[in-house]
């Protein structure tokens, strides 16, 4: 069955993330996902959009982790994600914790979507090179996965370096939580093939040829395409192109949600329930 979620910039000025995962669990959605960025710099040369403009929310979004932490509070089945992560603004060790008690402490429902960022004056300030943003991504990843899965971790790599050492709790998702990569570039096929348990591509970026490129990558390798995850971020709201990208092999529809108050937010909330109830129903 088709999972359908939500998306939103959770910020000083929106829904609460507790109202908000309230409102998704009793309208029978399937999971809250928050973006991340640690701050924004002033100056910037990085074109993402169009003009050079910052929408309001990315310089006023909430940190992830502690939004998710107040979704699980007061849900029991909803799944927690981030969408996505900015993995090479983070220590592996310290996120690494975050995560695990994260998922820990909400019964195992948490999907780690990250991606490599696409602000270098931002990574900058984190201390990684823009040029090195993604093979600093994968290794964290590798990381990650290592203090999860092992009960005396160590791990030697270019970018992050630790002997033998106790993490405590462990994730109760066996292995860790699933790993999604957010991006849409050229070389991401070979990336998820590699080393991610799911892919989650913006809409409307060639997604249906890197679909197929992305089971050529996994036939290369000789990993299953079928085990990966496949989420549509953004979403259309039509559902004769929902089904489309459903009939291409997307397993999750992520709707995107204003950064608004709860007047705004809870109406859009109903609209979404609704086209959720019409694509199960087949």
């Amino acid at each position: 069955m088709i999972r359908c979620t939500v998306i939103q910039f959770s910020t000083d000025r929106s829904i609460t993330p507790a109202e908000l995962a309230v409102a998704v669990e009793t309208r029978g959605l399937d999971g809250v996902f928050f973006p991340e960025h640690t701050h924004l710099p002033v100056t910037s040369r990085s074109p993402f959009f169009d003009g050079g403009i910052l929408p309001e929310p990315y310089r006023r979004t909430c940190d992830p982790f502690i939004a998710l932490a107040m979704a699980a509070a007061v849900t029991t089945r909803i799944r927690l994600g981030t969408g996505i992560c900015l993995l090479t603004e983070h220590d592996p060790i310290v996120l690494a914790k975050t995560i695990a008690t994260l998922d820990h402490l909400s019964g195992g429902r948490v999907v780690l979507g990250v991606g490599a960022g696409w602000n270098e004056e931002e990574m900058a300030n984190h201390g990684t090179p823009y040029a090195q943003r993604w093979a600093v991504l994968r290794e964290r990843v590798q990381a990650l996965r290592t203090i999860w899965r092992n009960e005396e971790a160590e791990f030697h790599g270019e970018f992050t370096h630790f002997g033998p050492m106790w993490s405590f709790p462990k994730p109760a998702q066996a292995g860790g939580p699933p790993i999604w990569l957010g991006a849409n570039s050229r070389y991401v096929p070979d990336r998820v093939a590699e080393y991610a348990d799911g892919w989650m591509p913006i809409r409307g970026r060639g997604n249906g040829e890197d679909l197929a490129r992305l089971r050529e990558a996994c036939a290369k390798r000789g990993r299953p395409f079928e085990d990966l995850q496949l989420a549509l971020f953004y979403a259309p709201e039509d559902e004769i192109e929902c089904r489309t990208y459903v009939q291409q092999g997307f397993h999750e529809l992520i709707f995107a949600l204003p950064s608004a108050d709860r007047e705004t937010v809870l109406p859009k909330l109903d609209e979404l329930a609704t086209l959720a109830a019409r694509l199960r129903a087949g």
